[in-house]
């Protein structure tokens, strides 16, 4: 009778405690976060500027967390594919999703958004702030910005530029450029930056708009040609490219912009860690002297005022595309 007694004590003692363990678990999974690779969700293809800061930022993130973060290019539709699935990934800090600028202006611009921004992606931290310049193909026979206005308008129709896709801020870039001056550029969509910058150096396009930073390096080659930067001030990577204002064209300005969000449900504590480790990177030698080589800086500091950029930017952007009349379905 007494072993019968001891046995239910037992067994009754092992269904608490394995209840125990089944309430406190997600702070069990929080406390061993990280003890797995982590997916980086990159909604745009190689090359583009949202890779270029992705992958370096990546392989300093996989040291400071101690499991690999791996990147995971999902591009197509302006980044809503990729943010899509980072939209509907488990919320439990293993996907981590690397959006842009564009994912503020899409939520004003898609008709039928295959998610919500603000209800199912959690905005961490914000990654790299750079100008956008203005890129030409070097057959192209202008030396500036007063030219290339005049060449298309004395060749209406005839001057295209490429973007990295329906809706992006690239898109609304040319838009806008034609609205102030008058041009008559074409536009041209591809599926992220990276095609679009293989297009203008191949001649299929004759102009784009880009990042600075995924611009530098073919910049510098003397591949492409700059012919002004979108910032209120020069870049101190790039000081002899004047600003829009400057080349002639005031009130165009457009900064290309880089963060992390998590999927919604996230636990706080992970988020903490995301940032924390996140800002670690960014402060870290090898990563100071990649973004000062591209004229970006990481931005706000705290996750409180990068969700309130995400959110400011997303109105602003909103009032330029309906300034623009741009809307996809």
């Amino acid at each position: 009778m007494k072993l019968v007694s001891l046995w239910k004590k037992s067994g009754a003692l092992l269904v608490a405690s394995y209840a125990v363990l089944l309430l406190t678990q997600p702070a069990f999974a929080q406390n061993i976060w990280p003890n797995k690779p982590i997916k980086l969700i990159v909604p745009f293809p190689p090359g583009g500027g949202t890779d270029t800061f992705a992958r370096p930022l990546a392989a300093q993130l996989s040291k400071e967390l101690g499991q690999q973060v791996v990147v995971d290019n999902k591009g197509g539709a302006g980044g809503t594919i990729g943010a899509a699935i980072a939209a509907k990934s488990p919320s439990d800090g293993y996907t981590i999703f690397m959006g842009a600028v564009h994912h503020t202006v899409a939520e004003s611009i898609y008709k039928n958004l295959p998610y919500n921004l603000e209800k199912e992606l959690i905005p961490i931290r914000g990654v790299a702030f750079v100008p956008d310049v203005l890129v030409v193909n070097n057959k192209l026979p202008v030396q500036n910005v007063r030219e290339l206005i005049q060449y298309s308008k004395n060749n209406p129709g005839k001057v295209n530029y490429g973007s990295s896709g329906n809706g992006t801020t690239r898109h609304l870039a040319g838009e806008i450029f034609n609205k102030l001056t008058g041009a008559s550029l074409v536009h041209v969509p591809y599926k992220g930056s990276g095609p679009a910058m293989t297009a203008l150096i191949g001649g299929e396009v004759d102009l784009i708009f880009e990042g600075l930073g995924s611009a530098a390096s073919y910049i510098r080659a003397g591949t492409i040609r700059p012919l002004a930067v979108t910032s209120p001030k020069r870049s101190t990577a790039f000081p002899d490219i004047p600003t829009m204002a400057e080349a002639g064209v005031p009130g165009f300005e457009s900064i290309s912009w880089y963060g992390f969000w998590v999927p919604a449900g996230t636990p706080q504590a992970i988020q903490d860690k995301i940032f924390s480790a996140t800002t670690s990177a960014l402060n870290s030698p090898e990563i100071k002297t990649l973004w000062a080589n591209q004229g970006a800086d990481i931005g706000p500091n705290t996750q409180k005022l990068f969700a309130q950029y995400v959110k400011d930017e997303t109105e602003k952007w909103g009032k330029v595309a309906k300034s623009a009349n741009v809307s996809i379905d």
